[in-house]
């Protein structure tokens, strides 16, 4: 029998360091500091280790994210150490470190996160708290979370995102929504604002601690529009030209093409966006893409997905299908424009990978004749939507009917598998 072989050393060790510095760091994560050759952080993370901790110190280049794999070989060989804030595995280093270098190679010692932190200065159960980071990342994306009653923790930037916040709730109608800062938590400078409303928020604003996290108990005003978090968000919450999809054909079209988490969707057509916003507000990992082939539509387009919450949208302007090529390929197609356009469906279909999905709607004859062919040809299911709304007919009130959507829907099956090999 072999003997089992011992597992490889880690080539990294991450150590999380809380605004404490070194007074809070257990003794493991201290051991490992000590021993190593090269210390790498950034530069207040550096600058709470003693004097006694006499690794080279490496300061993180900016951008950060490329430099890792570089970084990392040239110093190969030595003992490393990386520092980070908190947690490294929660919007840290740990991932881009995982990521290059595998789980076996990277031994992570965590330090409560300022999350964590914040909740038990707060006396919020973690689990009901929705976490948003700023870090890099434009304010925008915090409107996607705003739910009157939900309560929210913002990962700041710098000592300006505090305001940032405010202004931007105010814009989206969470004006009497409260705020509170906490600053430097766990450390000895720690301080914990009182809680002001959104719209009382002072102007100007003298920033305090850059080291902070905003806390949000999400209040909508009396009036605003409600936009929930399911798909089907009312029409009036778009800039639109009238080419949208209108809501209730959106929600039933957004069920068919059925987004999970880390999906990525092309809108082809995207006329408002609509479609391919509300596919990434179903899960923060959800991507998109949408093309659109008139640039002021793009426009408006960056400006819904900026709107909603999902300014990570990408918009291409072009005109499909030459306008796919070079796009990651999709788990998803919906098709809402531009059906007629030579070969757009097939390469649509074809960009798919096996189990991935494809829903053109259309509401011309035209553009019907070319679902019913696809129907023929790939399967799948054609369905036509009725919409009817009321209203006035004089004293009374009567139906009326919107132009009648045809679906096409279907899910691409597996390759054939190719003949039997001798064995």
């Amino acid at each position: 029998m072999n003997a089992a072989r011992p597992a490889p050393t880690p080539a990294v060790t991450v150590v999380g360091i809380g605004a404490d510095g070194w007074e809070g760091v257990p003794d493991a994560s201290r051991a490992a500091l000590l021993d190593a050759q090269v210390v790498i952080g950034g530069p207040r993370q550096l600058a709470l280790l003693p004097p006694t901790c006499g690794a080279e110190r490496v300061t993180w280049p900016s951008p950060l994210r490329p430099a890792v794999p570089h970084l990392l070989a040239a110093h190969a060989g030595r003992r490393i150490a990386v520092l980070a804030s908190g947690d490294p595995m929660f919007y840290g280093i740990g991932r881009a470190l995982t990521e290059v270098l595998g789980p076996g190679s990277v031994h992570v010692l965590p330090h409560p996160s300022s999350v964590s932190l914040a909740c038990a200065r707060l006396g919020w159960p973690l689990e009901d708290v929705e976490v948003v980071t700023l870090v890099g990342r434009p304010a925008a994306r915090l409107a996607a979370a705003l739910h009157h009653g939900r309560r929210l923790l913002v990962l700041s930037a710098d000592a300006t995102t505090p305001a940032d916040v405010a202004a931007l709730l105010r814009d989206r109608g969470f004006g009497p929504s409260r705020i509170r800062v906490l600053e430097q938590l766990g450390g000895a400078r720690e301080r914990t604002a009182e809680a002001v409303r959104a719209d009382d928020w002072p102007v100007p604003y003298a920033p305090g601690d850059p080291l902070n996290v905003v806390a949000v108990d999400c209040r909508r005003a009396p009036g605003a529009l409600r936009v929930g978090a399911a798909p089907g968000v009312p029409d009036a919450a778009y800039e639109h030209d009238g080419q949208l999809t209108k809501r209730h054909v959106r929600a039933a079209t957004l069920a068919v093409l059925a987004p999970a988490p880390g999906e990525l969707l092309w809108d082809v057509g995207g006329g408002s966006g609509s479609v391919a916003i509300e596919w990434m507000r179903t899960h923060p990992s959800c991507g998109a893409v949408t093309v659109e082939r008139d640039p002021d539509r793009a426009a408006r387009i960056t400006r819904n997905a900026g709107r909603l919450g999902v300014p990570g949208l990408r918009v291409v302007t072009g005109t499909a299908p030459g306008a796919l090529a070079g796009l990651d390929r999709p788990d998803a197609v919906f098709i809402g424009g531009g059906l007629t356009e030579p070969g757009l469906l097939d390469a649509c279909w074809q960009a798919l990978p096996a189990g991935g999905r494809l829903v053109a709607n259309t509401v011309t004859l035209e553009s019907e004749a070319v679902l019913a062919d696809a129907h023929r040809r790939y399967g799948g299911e054609l369905v036509r939507l009725a919409v009817a709304h009321a209203v006035p007919v004089g004293g009374f009130t009567g139906w009326r009917q919107a132009m009648p959507v045809t679906q096409w829907a279907a899910e691409k099956p597996p390759a054939p598998a190719g003949p039997a090999q001798p064995v």
